[in-house]
């Protein structure tokens, strides 16, 4: 097992990674209180809940489950009220402790809850894909959709631990595991160009599911979001460049509709649009968009949007949290490997590049 902290100035939490870290010591050791509520859905519970029951019980805990349904078009405010529900009827109190086990629908949406109950109580992570173990589990950025916007209606709310159990990835779908790695080249474009060459050199292997190297990229990625976190924990600035390709990606997933295309799926498209944006402003070459589609199809992600009007793709794109006094604001490529948070952009460029990067179906 290694462990990595997210350091937030008089605070700090533990990202553990490794395999069988379902354990008695590290649920001992970050869960204090008598109650824990675990959500999950109902896709991991039947792998993994009693497990963790058990476990918690051995402990001495009271323990109770909201067991939701599965998937992102399940993301809202009427299903985080099931887990209100969840927590009222079996008489939670102000010192419960939420542990989300799941991938990053459950963990924002536990997140979420655990900064609104009573005000506020404690929450762990046990992300259960690789999209969330890699980048939503760390961080404590929580939300739900709304039909206008993904991701619109949320707080801050940082962890007590995160527990990123490599064995869980062995249920994995393929086509979930490939929305994580995603993620995972973001993190290489946006500030790692080494990490891109390893990807590089390692794709077949990991898309193999080598278990060695895939705890070597969740150990990379993690130690990357959590010193962007440690700089910039309410999004004021770095922490920005996160979302590489995102405010493309969310257009997709909201005209779409949530669920139809995984997360990961539609931010690699995003990431090509906003590579080719950076093209179009003289910031980087042909070439390097190429070599950005070709890493993504390596991962067997889609490089090309549904097909969707121009003006309609633009309305979703307005909704962005990153827009600020009416300006859009995206996340480009001066080269790969550095992001930049940026306004400087043609309209005219941007509609050029949504057009050009659309199939005449869904990929």
């Amino acid at each position: 097992m290694q462990t990595l902290y997210v350091e937030l100035g008089a605070r700090r939490y533990p990202i553990f990674i490794g395999n069988q870290l379902a354990s008695h010591e590290l649920l001992a050791d970050y869960i204090i209180s008598d109650q824990v509520m675990i959500v999950t859905n109902d896709t991991i519970a039947p792998i993994y809940l009693q497990q963790y029951q058990q476990q918690l019980q051995t402990l001495g805990k009271t323990v109770a489950s909201c067991i939701l349904p599965d998937g992102e078009k399940f993301k809202d405010l009427n299903h985080l009220n099931m887990i209100f529900d969840a927590l009222l009827t079996h008489r939670f109190n102000r010192d419960c402790t939420i542990i989300a086990l799941g991938g990053g629908v459950i963990g924002d949406m536990s997140g979420f809850a655990a900064a609104a109950f009573q005000r506020g109580v404690a929450f762990i992570q046990i992300p259960t894909t690789l999209l969330s173990q890699v980048d939503s589990s760390v961080g404590g950025k929580t939300a739900v959709n709304h039909p206008l916007g993904k991701n619109m209606i949320g707080a801050f709310k940082q962890p007590e631990a995160v527990i990123a159990d490599m064995a869980v990835l062995a249920t994995l779908p393929d086509r979930e595991f490939s929305a994580g790695m995603a993620e995972v080249i973001k993190y290489a474009l946006l500030g790692d160009a080494d990490f891109l060459v390893w990807l590089e050199q390692n794709m077949d292997a990991i898309m193999q599911r080598d278990a060695e190297l895939i705890a070597q990229l969740v150990l990379r990625c993690c130690a990357h979001k959590a010193a962007i976190v440690a700089r910039d924990e309410t999004e004021q600035g770095d922490r920005a460049l996160l979302n590489l390709g995102h405010t493309f990606g969310h257009a997709i997933e909201a005209h779409m509709g949530y669920g139809e295309w995984l997360h990961g799926e539609a931010i690699a498209v995003g990431m090509v649009m906003a590579a080719h944006l950076s093209q179009l402003n003289g910031w980087i070459s042909t070439a390097d968009i190429d070599r950005v589609r070709h890493i993504l199809k390596r991962a067997h992600l889609p490089v090309l949007s549904a097909a969707i009007p121009v003006d309609e793709f633009l309305a979703h794109m307005a909704h962005d949290k990153k827009v600020l006094q009416g300006q859009l604001r995206l996340i480009l490529l001066e080269k790969l490997g550095k992001a930049i948070v940026t306004k400087q952009f043609n309209p005219s460029d941007l509609e050029t590049v949504i057009s050009e990067n659309q199939a005449v179906a869904i990929i």
